[in-house]
């Protein structure tokens, strides 16, 4: 059972599903690192002043010192979150007393895309793993499965086959087994 239920962590819903960022050319995404654990607070006072954000949350089991099951939900970044915008968001994320730094991502488009697919995995239900450095492997294109069209690294964590999607922007990303999918190299 979870300690809490997940909160809004995408505003407008439909902030990834747009061609351009945002659907107005003249807004730009911002990589917004946070003090420490006070995302969730940042996303609320966001939403509060009707700003456009994301930040990925993933479930995280663990059990209480009783030997309860618990359900927590943590940004799959760790003090990040994405805000989008005008040039006026990133003063208006300042003033929320949530941030540490906001940094303006130059490739908007290719952000959107890796977001979703980030977002699409989460979605999915497939348990997602953390991958805070990405290695060296064959970029590839998921061609039959569950995970289809994507697109990622192939990379081997202990002893299994995952199929690595990346924020290229970060250098981090998500991780997913690849169970019964057939693969092609990019």
């Amino acid at each position: 059972m979870p300690i809490l239920a997940p909160e809004t962590n995408l505003q407008p819903s439909n902030l990834l599903d747009l061609d351009h960022v945002g659907g107005d050319p003249s807004r730009r995404w911002w990589a917004v690192y946070t003090l420490s654990r006070r995302e969730k607070e940042f996303m609320r006072r966001l939403q509060a002043l009707q700003g456009s954000f994301y930040c990925p949350i993933i479930p995280q089991r663990g059990k209480s010192p009783a030997g309860r099951m618990r359900i927590s939900y943590l940004p799959l970044f760790t003090n990040y979150v994405f805000l989008c915008g005008d040039e006026n968001a990133p003063y208006q994320a300042m003033t929320t007393n949530c941030v540490s730094q906001c940094v303006e991502v130059i490739d908007g488009e290719q952000l959107t895309q890796d977001l979703r697919q980030i977002r699409d995995l989460i979605d999915a239900g497939v348990p997602v793993t953390r991958e805070s450095r990405l290695d060296t492997g064959d970029a590839v294109r998921v061609k039959t499965g569950n995970f289809r069209g994507y697109e990622g690294k192939i990379i081997q964590r202990e002893g299994q086959t995952r199929l690595l999607v990346a924020v290229k922007f970060m250098q981090q990303g998500a991780s997913v087994v690849l169970e019964d999918c057939e693969v092609e190299p990019l």
